[in-house]
């Protein structure tokens, strides 16, 4: 069958969907020509293979077998990105390069693989998710028109520079290493170190558990309570298991998010590319979407500045990994219908899918979408006195998908978030200056805290301040949604509260947006002020020079060492200020108000976009530094760490035996109800008997349970919440410490309860238990009890 040849389309200009007949954008100017070629041929794939090989070895390195790589490799390619590559070529009109349309397919995969997940689960045939990628493959196959799209058409293939694949293997392999540094090398695949791991992990393990067997999922910990939190990643990772009979603890800890990583890196590129029009701005977009942070002008451990991010949260929080991945192409999508003249009806199917795709992998993205798009609806009335169609129509659509995750997925559960304006700051204020928890810091400080949060905000956004160079891009709709993303997370973090700084996942969730329209910003700005290479890399080297003399020269260690004014914590950002304001007054005189303007943007991007990269390399060159000269490495000034206690022998082994031994519906109860360690008063945070066993617990830990998170409040400790039913739990556990025929019988009977767990790792053997039931296996401290008859 022969191709319709591709027609020559001008180059892209900022905001120029790829695949439109007529930019958008102003005419293209210097540095705007069309994309050079791409290398051809084996060479071309010399990124993917390093990287793969990369990515491999790290896997292998620590505890991944070879057959579990190949059996995820192949689910990976077969399952989920060959089917999402056919469906998207035929519902996606836009050009692209071939990464790009990987990457998009990949993500579409996910999305369907969910939905048919949840229809196999629910018909109790897991295994029956195969029937959407075998089908979709022989459909495409079987059917003469849809046979085409097994290769794309040439009209729709775009060729990237031949440096663009191997700038993005440089976050790919970034992320990759520091996934072996800061997650793999503390989160082990074997006990007792897996007992050690991030507290969440068990947490997220066990929803895993829970998908694999139930559906609808309830919260696993604590028996017949609703899950209502956003659950999709844990159904995708429940269908890899399946499929490929991986362990659920090897995808959820080293396997599962490097696909979702490599393609969310490449989708951040190519929003880049939608919004600035150049490939340097995907660059750029790329570079601040993997490294952006608060920048930090301390030293010592500063978490609440340096925490968050991709590289923090993309194995800690599954959720908002799989949820970027889902959200990236609703807002590619937007940005062809918004700017596009013809909006193909395949366009709209797909926004479709994403939507309800994000509402339930991440609730923070749906709220930051209804923003972005009231700000194009405004900007529209601006403009043409009403805003567009497909602007409402986009609207209705995200006001559906969020009334639908909100009160059909979440059942209005608002978990633990508040209106509490500030909440963070005072928090911040409390780590940095040592106070307790119970300290309030005068009102002084706290509005100190905002002013140095309001200008590293300032520093790392500060290219979005290029577009007033150009005032009418800021009416752009692609523009006005990226700027109402990255408002709408600004202000969350601003005014609201939650125990667990959950209102940063707002603000985390619009990072890959403001960089885009930074990226823009600096672009433009650049480009009107006919910058040189030489002045950007003079004002880039100042801004690097900057990130590090300010925090060695001003020597503010956090936390503070008792006894030391808090007023220290401006100093840093006073000098910061100070230095900005002098170099524009300099500038100006010297070479003009646009090109100072340029200038001091460029540097201090340089500041603030790849603010993780400084962050570390200041806490490396400070320890060298504090050896050196004082002997010894930075303490800080805090006191010293304490030393968690060693988890308990043998609950890894308890936990498969009894999932080998039970059937996926029996009720499990257990007397570890707290963290190792934590147990007075109780950190309500023990998941891993749920998470071990892959069952039901009638009470295990609470914490993280809707009905436990809506009774918080600002002045209560969200972690040692008592659990709500006092009887229950009294019940539970006067089995496992004097148990009596009555309560066995009450268990058994009236609540179905089926097996005991009992960590005996502090009290030693429970007298008289064998009494009442049968003692079935023991490991360590840890015992495992069938309780006779069958339950009620």
């Amino acid at each position: 069958m022969t191709e319709t040849p591709p027609r020559r389309v001008p180059a892209p200009g900022p905001l120029m969907t790829a695949g439109d007949d007529e930019p958008d954008g102003p005419p293209a100017g210097r540095g705007r020509a069309t994309p050079p070629r791409g290398t051809k041929g084996l060479l071309g794939w010399a990124p993917t293979v390093s990287m793969t090989a990369l990515t491999a070895t790290v896997a292998a390195l620590y505890g991944v077998s070879v057959p579990d790589m190949v059996l995820f490799g192949l689910y990976v390619v077969l399952c989920v990105g060959l089917p999402g590559v056919l469906l998207l070529r035929l519902l996606y009109r836009g050009r692209r390069t071939l990464a790009e349309e990987v990457a998009l397919g990949l993500a579409l995969g996910y999305a369907v693989e969910v939905f048919a997940y949840v229809g196999a689960r629910a018909l109790g045939v897991p295994l029956l998710v195969l029937a959407w990628p075998a089908g979709t493959c022989l459909l495409f196959l079987a059917v003469p028109r849809l046979r085409r799209h097994w290769t794309v058409a040439p009209a729709r293939r775009e060729r990237a520079p031949a440096w663009w694949s191997w700038f993005l293997a440089l976050p790919a392999a970034y992320l990759l290493a520091w996934s072996a540094v800061a997650f793999f090398r503390l989160n082990a695949l074997s006990w007792p170190a897996l007992g050690r791991s991030f507290p969440d992990m068990p947490f997220h393990l066990a929803l895993v558990g829970e998908l694999r067997h139930h559906l609808p999922p309830t919260v696993p910990m604590v028996a017949g309570e609703p899950l209502s939190y956003h659950w999709f990643v844990y159904a995708h990772l429940a269908a890899a298991s399946w499929v490929t009979g991986v362990e659920p603890l090897v995808l959820l800890f080293r396997l599962g998010m490097f696909p979702v990583l490599a393609a969310f890196v490449v989708l951040a590129g190519m929003t880049g590319r939608r919004i600035t029009g150049s490939w340097a701005g995907a660059a750029l977009t790329t570079a601040g979407t993997v490294l952006v942070a608060t920048p930090s002008l301390y030293l010592g451990g500063n978490g609440a500045f340096t925490w968050g991010g991709v590289p923090d949260l993309m194995w800690a929080s599954p959720t908002q990994t799989f949820g970027a991945l889902m959200f990236a192409p609703v807002v590619l999508f937007l940005l062809d219908l918004l700017e596009r003249r013809r909006r193909p009806a395949g366009h709209w199917a797909l926004l479709g899918v994403f939507l309800v795709a994000v509402a339930g992998a991440k609730a923070t993205y749906v709220p930051l979408l209804g923003a972005g798009l009231l700000a194009v609806a405004a900007a529209g009335a601006v403009r043409r006195r009403r805003p567009s169609g497909p602007v409402l129509a986009a609207l209705g659509m995200t006001a559906a998908c969020f009334l639908f995750a909100q009160f059909v997925l979440f059942d209005g559960a608002r978990q633990a978030l508040v209106v509490d304006p500030f909440s963070f700051m005072e928090t911040v204020w409390r780590e940095m200056t040592g106070a307790g928890d119970g300290t309030d810091p005068p009102p002084l400080s706290i509005l100190g805290m905002v002013a140095v949060f309001l200008l590293c905000w300032a520093v790392t956004w500060g290219g979005i301040s290029g577009l007033l160079s150009r005032p009418r891009l800021l009416a752009r709709p692609g523009v006005a949604l990226t700027l109402g993303i990255g408002a709408a997370g600004v202000g969350a973090a601003l005014l609201l509260g939650h125990p667990g700084r959950s209102q940063l996942f707002f603000l985390w969730g619009a990072y890959p947006y403001l960089a885009a329209v930074t990226a823009l910003g600096i672009v433009t700005l650049a480009r009107r002020a006919r910058q040189s290479r030489r002045a950007t890399l003079c004002a880039a080297g100042t801004g690097l020079a900057a990130a590090y003399l300010i925090p060695l020269l001003c020597g503010v260690r956090i936390p503070l060492r008792p006894g030391t004014d808090d007023t220290v914590l401006y100093l840093p950002y006073v000098v910061l200020l100070v230095a900005i304001l002098a170099a524009a007054a300099v500038l100006a005189v010297t070479s003009g108000r646009l090109r100072a303007w340029s200038l001091v943007v460029t540097a201090l991007a340089v500041v603030g976009l790849p603010a993780v990269v400084h962050a570390r390399a200041l806490w490396v060159v400070d320890g060298v530094v504090s050896s050196v000269v004082g002997g010894g490495a930075a303490t800080g000034g805090g006191l010293p760490p304490v030393a968690a206690p060693p988890p308990p022998e043998g609950a890894l082994d308890a936990g498969r035996w009894l999932r080998a031994h039970s059937a996926p519906g029996d009720l499990v109860a257990t007397n570890a109800h707290c963290r190792w360690g934590r147990e007075e008063p109780c950190d309500g945070r023990h998941f891993w008997v749920a998470a071990l066993s892959e069952r039901r617990v009638l009470v295990e830990g609470w914490t993280y349970t809707s009905r436990n998170t809506a009774r918080w409040r600002p002045e209560l400790p969200a972690l040692e919440l008592p659990f709500w039913d006092a009887r229950l739990l009294a019940l539970n556990d006067a089995v496992f410490e004097a148990p009596t025929g009555e309560a066995v019988r009450e268990l058994r009977e009236r609540h179905g309860v089926r097996w005991l767990v009992a960590d005996e790792h502090r009290g030693g053997p429970v007298p008289g238990l064998g009494a009442f039931a049968t003692l079935r296996f023991r490991s360590g401290d840890y015992a495992v009890y069938r309780l006779p008859g069958e339950p009620a």
